[in-house]
Parts: structure tokens; sequence; C-alpha cells
């Protein structure tokens, strides 16, 4: 199955595994940022390279680029294994993976962005934007749809004819005939349905493609420098082919028709570079207000008054009793991970061009790393 996936984990004693196994693959990029300044440093650059490189020979992953950034000093951003196997073109910090859902974070600043603004309102009912919604949508929100908390189902079955292109009214007619998993507000259930009509009516109310609206009012503000929607036709420099691993020899991911590839589920297209930036703005709170902010890493409440570790957009959980924000994602033979361990400021960025690989496994060894109490709590 095709799957714009979360990808939050938890691995237990498979950090310590990771860490405790001798290096396979060579690095292919060098550190970058100024030089460690002490043997710890040259220490944990060594065991990061371990734990990334024992992962790859482990899971057979291609290519994984990996950034640590703690309180705003870029320590590691560096590549690994190879971008496209058929050229043998390196992973470097500029290597550009798909983000699978990880871009959902962007949609959400998207959100946020037309809230501040007034055009969008986070407590009417959907139908305000898209008329033609049945009557079973009329309590869903859009707070609802920011936090998998609608009950629409996720499209990304093994039905989902992933050839196809479907316009716009196709996709809105697709979600609306998906019968609801249960009233809105009552569970939590990931829905990439509800992602994708996110984009539907950022696009109708901005009166431009939300990824526009993201380069004008986020990426550029943020400096953040070549993150871009995933348009297949678009030269696009530094470009990852993504691959599966099916009956033990890799192959080439599948063809997704365009239109699937640039709803706003998670068909970015992103580097290390990218998510430097990025963590700046969002360790500084830039861009969109205190209140933004605070709606989008704040747990919702479930209608029982029951707080679930989602906000919008981001996964609100922890590691080793520190608070921690995340968020993963898988598409189309990508894996990605985004990891902010908040209270010590740390963030660990994995991205790999493989199906099959565990980047949130990867960010959580790294993070024992850094401080091996993270380890020792997830078991």
């Amino acid at each position: 199955m095709i799957a714009k996936s979360l990808g939050i984990v938890s691995v237990g004693a498979s950090i310590a595994v990771l860490l405790a196994i001798n290096a396979c693959s060579p690095a292919t990029e060098e550190v970058v940022g100024p030089a460690p300044p002490g043997e710890t440093e040259f220490s944990e650059a060594a065991a990061i390279d371990a734990v990334v490189e024992t992962a790859m020979a482990e899971h057979r992953i291609p290519g994984v680029a990996v950034a640590v950034v703690r309180q705003g000093e870029v320590l590691l951003s560096k590549g690994y294994g190879l971008a496209d196997l058929e050229h043998q073109v390196r992973v470097t910090p500029e290597t550009m993976f798909q983000s699978g859902s990880v871009g959902k974070m962007f949609t959400a600043a998207a959100a946020m962005v037309m809230v501040e603004e007034g055009r969008l309102d986070l407590d009417v009912p959907i139908k305000t934007y898209i008329p033609e919604a049945p009557a079973m949508w009329d309590a869903i929100t859009l707070r609802h749809l920011l936090s998998h908390t609608s009950g629409i189902p996720d499209y990304t079955t093994d039905e989902m004819d992933y050839t196809r292109d479907y316009p716009e009214d196709d996709l809105v007619r697709t979600a609306i005939e998906l019968e609801l998993e249960f009233p809105a507000g009552e569970q939590w259930n990931y829905s990439n349905t509800g992602y994708v009509m996110l984009g539907i009516i950022i696009g109708r109310v901005a009166e431009q493609p939300y990824w526009e609206l993201l380069r004008e009012r986020v990426w550029d503000p943020g400096s953040v420098p070549t993150i871009r929607v995933n348009f297949a036709t678009d030269i696009v420099p530094h470009r990852s082919s993504g691959y599966h691993l099916e009956d033990g020899e890799l192959t080439n991911q599948g063809w997704v028709a365009p239109s699937l590839n640039s709803t706003a589920d998670g068909s970015l297209l992103l580097s290390l570079q990218d998510m430097i930036a990025w963590n700046e703005v969002v360790r500084n709170r830039a861009v969109l207000s205190p209140q933004s902010w605070d709606a989008m890493l704040t747990p919702i409440l479930l209608n029982s008054g029951e707080p679930y570790p989602y906000g919008f957009g981001w996964g609100v959980t922890e590691l080793g009793g520190h608070p921690v924000h995340e968020h993963g994602g898988g598409w189309q033979g990508f894996r990605t991970q985004y990891t902010r361990i908040v209270d010590d400021d740390i963030a660990i960025v994995v991205l790999t061009n493989a199906s099959h690989a565990e980047p949130g496994e990867i960010a959580e060894a790294i993070a024992g790393v850094l401080d091996p109490t993270y380890a020792n709590d997830a078991g």
C-alpha cells in the first residue's frame, strides 16, 4: 500500500542494538558548520555515524540525510549513501527528498496564516468552504481537519487508484463518498483525506494554490530556501529517487498520478538545508503569531475532555520525560522524520529514500547518543 503515513514511533531496545553495532557503510558528505571544539563532540559525531550506517546496512537503505541542531548550532548536516542508485549520485545536505507527512506541519502553518488574517475560521463548519459537502459533515470544522478528529476516513488504502489523475472536484467527491468513522471530535484517527481537504479549502479561499501561499507567507519570510511542491515535470536540482524493497531486491518507486503528488497531505520536496531553516522558524516561533504556534503545538481535546497527543500537523509526545514535537512521513519510496526535544532545544532530522526505512528509530537512537537518558527511557 502507498500511503502518506504519520511515522511517529517508539523504539525501545532497538536503540541499544543500533548503538552497539559497528558502522558498515561509508558516509558521503562532510559535517557542515564549525569544527567540533572538543573530544566529546567528535565522539558524538562518530556514534551518530555508527547509528546511521548500521541502520542503512541492516535495512538496505540507499541514502540518508541527517541534521542535528542543538540550541541553534548545527552539530551535523550530512549525507550518507546514494540519492540515485542508477546514476550513483551521492546524498548531500542539498539533496531533495519527498516529505511525506512531515509536510502536514506546513499545511497547518498555511491554514493558521489565513486564520490570523480572518479569512478562515477554525470553528465554523467546513461546509462554509466546501458547500457541496454532505449533511453528515455538518459538525466538522477546520479544527477537526487539522487535528485528525473529523471522522473522515483516510483515502490512502489499497482500493485507491494512484495512477488516476484526480481533479480537485474529483478529490472532493472521493472524500464525501466515504462514510464517517465517528462523529467529529469523538476520537482521533489519522486522515490524509482531511489534509487534502485543507489544501483545497486554502486554495479556494486564497484564490491561489496552497503551496504558493506557503512560499509567500511562510517559506520566504522564514528563509526556507529550496522547499517546493513535488511536480514530476519540474527540473529540480538535487532531486533524489525513492526506492522499495521487494522480495529482497531494491526497486524504483511506483508511478503516481501528478494530482496526487501535489495534495496538501504531504507532497513536498525538501532538503536538510530547508529543515534546518525551518527549525529556526519553529524554535523562535517566527512567521506566525504566538497564538497560532500555541494552537499547533498543544494536544487537542476530544469531546470527552481528554487530551490526545497531537496538535495541528504535529505530534506532541515525550521522550525520556522531555516534551517532544515531531512528525514523520512516508510516500513514494521515501520515509522522513523531524523530532524536536523542546526543553533541551535539540532538533533531529532524518530523510531517507527507502519506503522500508525507519527514520523515527534512527532519530531516537541519535537522541540517545546526545543524551543517554533518552534511550534509557525509550523502553
